[in-house]
């Protein structure tokens, strides 16, 4: 199998549901992925930038696992983004990630039918992610085909929803596990 580095942009994984669940089955179900904790690796505001392009420099595919922030990435990760994505690593002549495989995988608050045109959000979540696809193509990544967990809401959750949910998140990795095996 491919050099598989899944990053982990959640903020806060000790408070998470669905992340979590994703990462801890993902995990087992890849063994020899290497998953990167952007909230464990931010140590004094600081990331460690060499190793962090050295992780990706040894990858064939990247996962990009996080929760969708106010239509976007969280800030963890993009700062994360910001400061590892540099101009001749990332993008321009000298590139060096041009290539490799890019996956996005989403989790959100809100049910997915209110990510349509006539919906809450006016949007589909496709429709929302093309930053990602812009991003793809100017650092030369394939970027494959997104996958989304909706309705991960905690707010006012019992006991039900939340294993719901788990089971949810363990289905998720099953099917993000499938997409880097095709990938």
């Amino acid at each position: 199998m491919k050099n598989v580095l899944i990053i982990s942009g959640h903020p806060d994984l000790k408070n998470s549901v669905a992340n979590a669940t994703i990462l801890d089955n993902i995990s087992k179900i890849l063994p020899n992925a290497k998953i990167r904790k952007l909230d464990e690796l931010h140590k004094n505001g600081e990331f460690d930038i060499k190793a962090e392009q050295e992780a990706i420099l040894d990858a064939d595919i990247m996962v990009w696992q996080m929760p969708f922030y106010w239509y976007s990435m969280p800030s963890l990760m993009k700062k994360w983004l910001d400061e590892v994505f540099l101009h001749g690593f990332a993008h321009g002549s000298n590139a060096k990630i041009g290539g490799k495989k890019l996956i996005i995988s989403i989790t959100t608050g809100a049910p997915s039918e209110l990510y349509s045109q006539n919906g809450l959000m006016k949007h589909s979540l496709s429709e929302l992610i093309a930053p990602f696809e812009s991003l793809a193509s100017l650092c030369k990544l394939e970027l494959k085909v997104p996958l989304f967990l909706t309705g991960i809401s905690y707010i006012n959750a019992d006991e039900t929803e939340l294993n719901r949910q788990k089971e949810a998140a363990k289905n998720h990795a099953n099917n993000l596990a499938n997409a880097i095996k095709g990938a």
